[in-house]
């Protein structure tokens, strides 16, 4: 398995979840990969197990972006994975509400700025770091919940149509500079990483919570953080030298049709 042997990659929020199938993938096809998360002790564990490198770094963050660039001139490749849904906790009591109404500004903002500036950061990173090479391909992960809107999930749901959007931006400017540096986005649907968890809980009624929480889904069941990677590796990969602007939708038929029914 050799799709990216030669090649250097680098995985935002790659300490677990999507990020880090993709990075195991990744390494698994031959690439030397540059792990990176705010999770120090989950990031480092990984790269330990597939052999790449550790390095700290919060996306929202310019400077911690400068220090990447810094210590990483040169790739081949950049996923821009890192992501929260804004209902993260520790929390006292419920999640805040996440609904255009109640949504508070700072958790808008807080959202916002790990999803989109971080990938708007992540980009500008990797066309720098792509330029001399005269190669490269972006990966942008966004979401099902950037194609339609979310009411209960607003600023997430804003901030992944932004990175759909910034991915054209990005890989027409590209191809308007001449670059051979291309930049595409994944929109996965409920996959099951460690996110899920909380909401799925461990006791005997967890297949049914499972199975509620796919119901609409006309495949039935959660997508798995190997089936993301696996189109991660595609675009990475020289297989896809004429995509770029692209969006692949991985959402167990769930964006097909509105009326779309197992066996109707």
């Amino acid at each position: 398995m050799t799709r990216l042997t030669g090649k250097i990659a680098l995985v935002t929020g790659a300490a677990r979840g999507i990020g880090a199938a993709i990075a195991r993938a990744f390494a698994n096809e031959g690439a030397q990969v540059i792990v990176t998360d705010v999770d120090v002790a989950g990031g480092t564990a990984l790269a330990r197990e597939i052999g790449g490198v550790f390095h700290h770094l919060d996306v929202a963050s310019e400077a911690d972006w400068d220090r990447i660039a810094k210590a990483v001139p040169a790739l081949d490749i950049v996923v821009n994975n890192a992501g929260i849904t804004g209902f993260e906790g520790p929390f006292d009591g419920p999640p805040p509400p996440q609904d255009p109404e109640n949504a508070s500004l700072a958790d808008w903002r807080r959202v916002h700025a790990v999803n989109l500036d971080g990938t708007f950061l992540g980009c500008r990173y990797a066309i720098g770091a792509m330029r001399d090479r005269d190669a490269g391909s972006i990966v942008n992960i966004s979401s099902r919940s950037g194609l339609v809107g979310i009411p209960a999930a607003a600023a997430y749901a804003s901030s992944k149509a932004a990175v759909r959007n910034h991915t054209k931006s990005v890989a027409l400017y590209c191809a308007g500079q001449g670059l051979n540096i291309r930049c595409n986005s994944i929109h996965p649907a409920a996959v099951m990483t460690p996110m899920w968890e909380p909401m799925l809980g461990d006791g005997p009624d967890r297949a049914k919570r499972e199975a509620a929480m796919v119901a609409d889904t006309p495949m039935r069941r959660f997508g798995r953080p190997e089936e993301v990677a696996a189109l991660a590796v595609l675009l990475a990969s020289d297989e896809a030298a004429y995509m770029t602007g692209a969006e692949l939708t991985i959402d167990g038929g769930i964006l097909a049709g509105s009326a779309a029914t197992p066996g109707g």
